[in-house]
């Protein structure tokens, strides 16, 4: 047999392997009328690759496509978040809830789900203390038992994300020990860098970098931070709830302290620039506020959840880091007061 037959063959055989080992997937989600001929992207979670991108007919949003494996998957609605599922063999209807099912692994992940939220129900249900730490070990078992289960799937690795926004940097590395196939992911790679990111930048540390753009301005964070203040840089978002809670903080902060040599920063992350304005103006936010930070300032120093408030000295050394409320007016005080 001569090379060139050979190696069409060989080629021949590859095709049909990998077509073998595809699966078909049938994805239709529900739009609303003033969503007719949006587009709609379907992304990898983990990765943000786009998957594929259909625009809304006639108040629907279909996919069609075949897939290698199994993975978790979110709608993207003019680049907005819309829904998060797992992309799987079979249809999979997306109702107007939001939520996945028909499939195997949704339906499971659903049962999951609603066996979690039932804790939640009993947990805020509570009358005692105890009562609220038996159902909050209940949940654990329950979280625990899932990934167990879940270990090799999507399901799994949506478990493990949830657990992991509450572990410590030596809990996590217990964790990844225990469930080494989560960390192929990238995510959970972001979950290290973001706790080595922690380390470089905690307190007593030298304030890290940064420059963000937005509408031909460029705003860099040694613009202010080093040149002989305290400044307090509030990292936020407009649609985080707790954020705009801690505004209140920070204004019986700015109010008391800005005649003494505190300035008070607010930096946009996660966030389109039009919705950060939209807050500023809503909640009269006195101090300066970047737009546009996005991922850059959070990846730097390990910013996991927000709002991530940060004291800096006026050498630029970070004082505080990740306090709130009392705790954060209390570390305010004792940097300038002493001062």
């Amino acid at each position: 047999m001569n090379a060139s037959i050979k190696t069409y063959l060989a080629a021949a055989a590859a095709l049909f392997c990998a077509s073998a080992q595809a699966a078909p997937y049938h994805v239709v989600a529900p739009m609303s009328d003033d969503d007719e001929g949006a587009m709609v992207y379907l992304v990898n979670y983990d990765t943000g690759q786009r998957i594929d991108s259909v625009l809304v007919d006639q108040g629907s949003a279909e996919f069609r496509g075949e897939i290698d494996e199994p993975v978790l998957a979110r709608l993207l609605l003019d680049g907005q978040r819309y829904a998060t599922f797992i992309l799987e063999e079979g249809g999979t209807a997306i109702n107007k809830e939001r939520n996945a099912t028909g499939s195997m692994l949704n339906d499971r992940l659903n049962a999951i789900t609603d066996e979690i939220n039932n804790l939640g129900l009993k947990f805020r249900a509570a009358t005692s203390e105890q009562e609220q730490q038996a159902i909050y070990a209940d949940y654990n078992k329950l979280l625990d038992a899932a990934l167990d289960e879940n270990a090799d799937n999507p399901i799994g690795y949506y478990l493990f994300l949830d657990k992991a926004g509450g572990l410590s940097r030596s809990e996590f590395a217990e964790a990844i020990a225990k469930y080494p196939a989560m960390a192929r992911y990238e995510r959970v790679k972001r979950y290290q860098q973001s706790f080595d990111r922690q380390e470089a930048t905690a307190e007593g540390k030298p304030f890290t970098d940064f420059e963000i753009e937005y509408n031909g301005t460029t705003h860099r964070l040694s613009d202010v931070v080093g040149h002989g203040d305290y400044v307090l840089v509030d990292y936020w978002a407009s649609w985080c709830g707790p954020c705009i809670r801690q505004t209140a903080v920070i204004k019986d902060i700015y109010n008391e302290y800005k005649d003494k040599g505190l300035k008070v920063l607010g930096v946009a992350v996660w966030d389109e620039p039009d919705a950060t304005l939209a807050a500023i103006e809503k909640h009269q936010l006195p101090w300066e506020c970047w737009l546009n930070g996005q991922s850059i300032p959070t990846d730097l120093y390990g910013i996991m959840g927000i709002p991530c408030i940060i004291l800096y000295g006026p050498d630029g050394t970070i004082l505080s880091r990740d306090k709130q409320s009392d705790e954060l007016k209390a570390a305010v005080r004792a940097a300038i007061d002493k001062n």
